[in-house]
């Protein structure tokens, strides 16, 4: 079993800056992919940020230039960077990892951290 445990929401003021953490525990010897999703109310959940295995990185348009993505080098944390939020950033994001097995690709989640930009 894989468990991921996210810290590091709360309340931020527009132009302010956050960095969400997650720690990924159990059967991650395999990891495929690190990445953040939110969802805002009444909106589906989206793709914020992915890291793949060999380092390569990928954002949404409304947050390039502004958040980044890392994990430590053994692959059992992922952070989220944020920097000049947004009211729009208001959010639970959710912590994703990806785990090759048997040839195909499984996806785990977080139970979520609560993003709220506002003054």
């Amino acid at each position: 079993q894989v468990r991921l445990v996210e810290s590091g929401g709360g309340l931020a003021q527009p132009g302010g800056s956050l960095t969400l953490s997650c720690a990924a525990s159990g059967s991650i010897s395999d990891i495929n992919t690190m990445a953040w999703f939110r969802q805002a109310p009444g909106k589906q959940r989206e793709l914020v940020a992915v890291i793949a295995n060999g380092g390569r990185t990928d954002y949404a348009d409304s947050v390039k230039g502004r958040f980044t993505i890392s994990t430590d080098n053994a692959k059992t944390a992922v952070r989220l960077h944020m920097n000049s939020l947004k009211p729009e950033d208001t959010a639970v994001y959710y912590c994703n990892v990806g785990i090759v097995v048997a040839y195909s690709v499984m996806q785990y989640w977080g139970e979520g951290t609560l993003v709220t930009v506002s003054t």
